[in-house]
């Protein structure tokens, strides 16, 4: 292809092999005939394997600073027309001169690039950056997934008063997040409702699914963050361990919150019945879930979670809260369970109504979430989405 569509992806930070969503987008981007540009501000400055990476200044290393003016200096001068128009749409937006240049010098590193779309992968790196992509002559859009939509505005009220009024094209993960949008004043015709996906060639049982375990083993995959909900999840398997249940809980992941959660877990009385795993790989998570029989995603806040639908197609029984995205993930009593969020009683509750369940009941609840997960799921549907996405 001559003249390959060009996208600008905007990052924190390069992902991580373990990072399937944008790894496996830009993969799939690339396999359709798009070029792939990665922006990012990572202070690491290790490049993306597969696709050209551009890193923005890095004002915070005193030592380079003048070599950073420097460089920002001649991409600026070698990009004047972008750079003079950044410079009325800012002042155009009621910036001083000086914040004007300033917020030039933010973007500098978009200057030289020719973009059919700049896409900001989080609502929070889109701020600041309002005006970039028309300054540069590309479609903007910007993608919220959770945290950037509901508690980042929660701590900095009105941050994207900028952001929606200007022309952009939004992807989120969920009906709940589109008609978050729409109560801000966006317009649903500017929406795209694009959900996560995940490998189901890879993610599915390589046995005959069944409960299969005497003591009942339920898993949990996620950052040890406080908006997962997991002091409410100890506080619910407590109730069970008062009931005499037998069960063991596996927490897979890394986070701030290990420490406290490791001490819920001594008041509660939970040694015996909880293991920290920490952060490990694909394939070992997958060897874990298929040994389980339940899976549990009991947060506060959650976009989607790719977990739940790695659960779901692997076979297990996912018990989830109403957190956002949750309950259009996990469809309740068809494909799982949706319990209401902040209530460890109430989780309790339907744990020993789900493990009472018949074994008829259970494969009916785990097929139907298999069969929906890989047909409604799988990345060749969500490439194709983003392809009419980037059709707009």
């Amino acid at each position: 292809m001559a003249n390959k569509p060009k996208i600008g992806l905007v990052l924190a930070n390069v992902p991580a092999y373990s990072e399937t969503f944008f790894n496996s987008k830009i993969k799939g981007l690339q396999e359709n005939g798009f070029d792939v540009i990665l922006f990012s501000s990572s202070k690491s400055k290790v490049s993306h394997p597969t696709c050209k990476t551009i890193f923005a200044p890095n004002f915070d290393l005193r030592f380079s600073l003048i070599f950073e003016f420097i460089f920002i200096f001649i991409n600026c001068l070698k990009n004047l027309k972008a750079t003079y128009k950044l410079l009325k749409l800012n002042r155009k937006d009621g910036l001083s001169v000086k914040s004007s240049i300033k917020n030039i010098f933010i973007n500098s590193h978009f200057l030289p690039y020719k973009l059919s779309w700049l896409h900001f992968g989080f609502g929070t790196m889109a701020l600041q950056s309002e005006n970039v992509a028309k300054a540069i002559g590309s479609k903007m859009a910007v993608s919220f997934r959770g945290f950037d939509l509901y508690i980042y505005p929660a701590k900095f009220p009105n941050c994207y008063q900028l952001l929606f009024s200007k022309n952009v094209i939004y992807h989120v993960l969920s009906d709940e997040m589109k008609n978050t949008l729409i109560e801000y004043g966006v317009s649903a015709e500017s929406i795209n409702k694009i959900t996560p996906a995940i490998n189901v060639d890879f993610f599915q049982p390589s046995i005959k699914y069944e409960t299969k375990n005497s003591v009942f083993q339920f898993i949990t995959i996620g950052r040890l963050h406080w908006k997962k909900g997991l002091e409410y999840t100890l506080e619910a398997f407590s109730i069970l361990k008062k009931q005499n249940i037998p069960f063991h809980y596996t927490i897979i992941g890394e986070g701030i919150e290990r420490e406290k959660l490791m001490f819920a877990v001594h008041q509660l009385n939970l040694h015996s019945n909880v293991t920290f795993v920490g952060k490990i790989s694909h394939n070992d998570v997958k060897n874990i879930l298929e040994k389980s029989d339940f899976y549990i995603q009991y947060s506060i806040q959650e976009g989607f979670c790719n977990a739940v639908l790695e659960a779901q197609a692997i076979g297990l029984l996912c018990i989830v809260s109403d957190a956002d995205g949750l309950s259009e993930n996990v469809l309740h009593e068809k494909t799982g369970w949706v319990v209401p969020k902040r209530n460890p009683p109430l989780l309790a509750e339907r744990i020993v109504k789900t493990i009472a369940l018949s074994e008829a009941e259970k494969i009916k609840i785990r097929e139907n979430a298999m069969d929906r997960v890989k047909r409604e799921f799988n990345l060749t549907k969500q490439m194709e989405l983003f392809k009419a996405f980037y059709s707009f």
